[in-house]
């Protein structure tokens, strides 16, 4: 049955993405971003969708979209821990502020579902992978403080207004579109973008800490599953969107080929990240489909 779907943050990497594959399932889109997120080089925006430049922080313009919607997916956030912690007055306004106006819509216009683009950041050091939904937060910047924030604001919203929400917590996405720019680009993109330009990849620390990479497609699908899931019991809950498997930073350098050299440690960051992902499989029926390795070899990590 066809949908009015809203998406925050159409014009990104994931976003852009989710926009795209509604469509294509001939659902009604209107997509909502504000074009601030500086990893990206371009804006996705697609024509076929009701395109509108509006930010979540602004609460007046962007109550007027959501008129007669039925699903909310809702991705704009600031979403990278370096300036974060740089600016967290700004993470908190974005991440926290933002999804409570999100919400707040939401409820006043009778949305049926609320999606949340949540972190798997969260999970912090203390946590011994792989990370399961029951373990306890260990927020080590205002990024990932912030978006649990958010993910706890939809759980209440959950609670005291019965709004049908669901918290999917993404581990380091990749994939086609996926931000090269700047020095805190996701990795995958990074590595891919220095490489092509000539220079050494640069591994942060001693290049061992582990990330679990998931495709972007994988997380459309996850966000499609929660959409259209109708499990009373899968509401108000956080879900792991990840693989269950993960790999060092010297491996993926190695598997895009070429020089690298190593910098700084940075703080605020976690690990080894590696996601348990048996609930998501139990309640949203999600397994993901794509393989890094195999990606990475057909690509060179090129998005």
């Amino acid at each position: 049955m066809k949908k009015k779907c809203l998406v925050t943050g159409a014009a990104g990497f994931i976003g852009s993405h989710l926009v795209d594959k509604l469509i294509e399932l001939g659902h009604c889109v209107i997509a909502v971003d504000n074009e601030s997120a500086e990893c990206n080089d371009d804006r996705f925006w697609n024509p076929k969708a009701q395109n509108y430049k509006c930010d979540i922080c602004d609460a007046e313009e962007l109550e007027k979209l959501f008129e007669g919607v039925d699903w909310v997916f809702h991705l704009a956030a600031e979403s990278r821990i370096q300036p974060a912690i740089l600016n967290p007055t700004k993470a908190v306004a974005v991440n926290v502020g933002g999804t409570c106006n999100v919400l707040q819509a939401a409820r006043k216009h009778g949305v049926k579902r609320v999606i949340y683009s949540a972190s798997s950041a969260l999970y912090g050091r203390k946590n011994t992978p792989p990370l399961r939904e029951d373990m306890p937060t260990d927020c080590l910047n205002p990024y990932s403080a912030t978006k649990y924030g958010g993910e706890e604001f939809c759980r209440i919203y959950h609670e005291l207004y019965d709004m049908k929400t669901v918290s999917l917590r993404y581990f380091n996405v990749y994939g086609e579109r996926q931000p090269t720019r700047g020095n805190y680009a996701p990795v995958v993109g990074l590595f891919a973008r220095q490489k092509a330009a000539g220079g050494s990849m640069t591994i942060v620390g001693d290049g061992l800490q582990r990330r679990d990479f998931t495709h972007v497609s994988d997380v459309v699908k996850a966000n499609l599953l929660a959409a259209k899931c109708e499990k009373s019991e899968a509401f108000g809950q956080s879900y792991n969107i990840g693989t269950g498997t993960n790999y060092n930073m010297i491996e993926l350098a190695e598997m895009i080929g070429g020089d690298y050299v190593h910098i700084d440690p940075r703080p605020g960051e976690a690990r080894n990240t590696q996601a348990d992902i048996s609930k998501a499989n139990l309640f949203l029926e999600w397994f993901p489909q794509v393989n890094f390795k195999d990606w990475i070899k057909k690509t060179g990590g090129q998005g």
